[in-house]
């Protein structure tokens, strides 16, 4: 509990104890006035000010006016009457502040475990400068700069392990516990915690550009993007509070009026006490809270998952989800391609494999990489030169005065080579060195181990519709579907032809909305054009956090159907509570303006709907069983 709370919690117990002292001393006339107003005070000075405030800024109608009015109006009626009975305004406040601190413990609580989940935001960075370790402002270390990360501290930026080797803490990003190991050479992301040894670290990205930065950004945003139920409450309120502001004015009013008309005394002091009642019963403060709070916490609590979503807007559309298409390299496969067979005419074995490795040394996809593991050393790159990388085709370069076509079918047909089938499942990488066939590699990707479960857990939690879309051949396309039971695949495409086929896909839908799934890096066209992008094996990669609205922060493809259900968990209480909210707001309006209700029971009615609205929208944080 902050300080503010504590303060609230003592003005709460203060007023609540003079009342029981006031109600056993005997007091009478001003001096009974004057004790109870200053009771009043204590509790409800804050509350009075913010109307005034809202008057004065032209904002009148909103929760604090609704209580100042009735409230004011109870001591004014007590007056009146000369009843002496000033406990029902002070009451009526005491309540209400006290339903006011429990909202502000709730949000405050689901606020706090995200900011300890997604305490990633590192302090310093160690940058040796003459042989003494110096703490500095990550802000103002320069990508290159040689940083040393201790057992024990945050990775403030990221870079490239250049000595020691250790174990990263990652459970911040990837929700994950199992620890992460990495030896020299590899990359590292900023906001995972170093459990053992002594890393330095050569930084690749400026701070601002670091993950860490990223996905507090996007945390911190989040709540901007709002819903389109959000976009209703915000809506309502306006057109709500003005609405039951004029009918408890007309309540006070028109039936006095009438009875004066038909020669009835008019009874002002009653109508005007069911206005006051009706207006302490139209806060709809459960649900201006809880709607927010449960999209709140349903971020949160997906964060904790290690599923950042982009805004409770993506929320909304997640749950809405009931077609997945998914990329199939770096998604539902490793992305690590593996030489497994070489079909050659003249040529030796390593003599072809050595051609294509030579041709495509100059790219970073995983197919070149793999030819150049096969080819087992470091490629020559000054026997390489006109290098011409056609998109969706393959490779066309100079090695050592030969001209080497190195790709699929298509490059094949495009310089006027006749290529050989393999009937072997795989990608084909067919070789032809200056116009004539040389053979092919059968390289094939390693499909995850959690690919089969992935599409299993979605058309479970009703995804009706999985698709795969792909630039492989047919064969590989069916074989990979297969295996994982994905009900559609579309093979053989090109980058533009997956943005075609998945517009095509949107446009067939009757409901629901569309994702995609891809890595992040190749796929960002089709990630912004999708209702929902899903970024797979997202640590560390700036595509992905940009083009993206999910980005899941490992590469486990599980997560996906546990998004979804996090989504529709949300959105299930989210309804539930705009129905209960409003269902039992309606029916304590009608028995307030009829008389039926008084201030007490609606006071009781209004803090404990918001009580159990509140109550209701933290269970969104819990998302470990789904």
């Amino acid at each position: 509990m902050n300080r503010k709370q504590r303060i609230m919690l003592g003005r709460i117990m203060a007023s609540a104890v003079m009342m029981v002292i006031l109600a056993m001393v005997p007091t009478a006339g001003l001096v009974r006035l004057a004790l109870y107003f200053l009771v009043y005070m204590i509790i409800g000075y804050d509350i009075l000010s913010k109307a005034a405030g809202g008057i004065v800024r032209g904002q009148v109608f909103d929760e604090c006016f609704l209580m100042a009015v009735a409230t004011v109006g109870a001591f004014a009626l007590a007056i009146y009457d000369r009843s002496g009975d000033y406990t029902e305004a002070i009451a009526v406040m005491l309540f209400y502040q006290t339903g006011e601190l429990f909202q502000s413990y709730a949000v405050g609580k689901s606020r706090r475990s995200i900011t300890q989940l997604m305490d990633i935001r590192p302090d310093y960075a160690n940058v040796d400068k003459d042989g003494v370790l110096v703490r500095v402002d990550p802000e103002e270390v320069q990508p290159g700069t040689v940083i040393v990360v201790q057992p024990g501290e945050k990775v403030p930026i990221d870079g490239v392990v250049v000595k020691g080797n250790s174990s990263l803490n990652t459970v911040a990003l990837t929700g994950e516990s199992l620890p992460r190991d990495i030896a020299e050479g590899d990359e590292i992301v900023s906001g995972a915690v170093n459990m053992t040894g002594v890393l330095e670290v050569r930084t690749t990205k400026a701070f601002g550009e670091s993950t860490a930065s990223k996905i507090l950004d996007l945390v911190e945003n989040a709540s901007s993007r709002k819903s389109r139920s959000e976009a209703f409450i915000s809506r309502f309120a306006r057109i709500y509070t003005p609405a039951v502001c004029m009918s408890a004015l007309a309540l006070a009013v028109l039936p006095p009026v009438v009875n004066i008309i038909i020669g009835n005394a008019a009874g002002w002091a009653s109508w005007i006490y069911r206005a006051l009642t009706f207006l302490v019963i139209s806060c709809p403060c459960a649900l201006v809270i809880s709607i927010p709070l449960s999209f709140f916490a349903g971020l949160g609590g997906a964060s904790r998952a290690g599923v950042l979503i982009k805004g409770s807007n993506y929320l909304e559309a997640l749950s809405k989800t009931d077609t997945v298409v998914f990329d199939k390299t770096g998604t539902l496969t490793q992305g690590v391609f593996e030489v497994n067979a070489v079909h050659h005419n003249r040529r030796a074995q390593e003599e072809l494999i050595e051609a294509a490795a030579l041709a495509e040394s100059a790219s970073s996809h995983p197919i070149s990489r793999s030819l150049i593991a096969a080819y087992g050393r470091n490629p020559d790159r000054s026997r390489v030169k006109n290098i011409e990388e056609i998109s969706g085709n393959g490779v066309i370069a100079e090695v050592d005065g030969h001209i080497v076509a190195c790709g699929n079918e298509k490059l094949m047909k495009r310089i006027g080579v006749e290529c050989i089938a393999c009937h072997l499942p795989g990608t084909i990488i067919h070789v032809a060195i200056d116009g004539e066939y040389e053979g092919h590699i059968v390289i094939s990707d390693v499909i995850k181990p959690a690919a089969s479960k992935a599409i299993e857990d979605l058309h479970r939690c009703g995804v009706d519709r999985t698709v795969m879309l792909t630039g492989d051949s047919e064969a590989v396309a069916a074989s990979v579907s297969k295996e994982l039971g994905i009900r559609e695949h579309y093979s053989s495409l090109l980058p533009a032809d997956k943005v075609e086929k998945l517009e095509q896909i949107m446009q067939e839908r009757t409901n629901g909305k569309v994702a995609f799934v891809g890595d992040g890096i190749n796929d960002a066209p089709v990630l912004s054009r999708a209702d929902i992008g899903i970024a797979m094996g997202a640590l560390g990669s700036d595509a992905a956090i940009e083009a993206a609205d999910v980005v899941l922060m490992d590469d486990d493809p599980v997560k996906i159907a546990k998004a979804v259900r996090i989504a529709r968990k949300c959105m299930r209480i989210v309804y539930e509570n705009i129905v209960f909210a409003i269902g039992i707001k309606l029916a304590c309006l009608l028995l307030g303006a009829l008389g039926i209700a008084d201030m007490w029971l609606a006071i009781f009615a209004d803090v404990g709907v918001m009580v159990l609205a509140v109550l209701n929208a933290i269970r969104a944080m819990s998302v470990r069983k789904l």
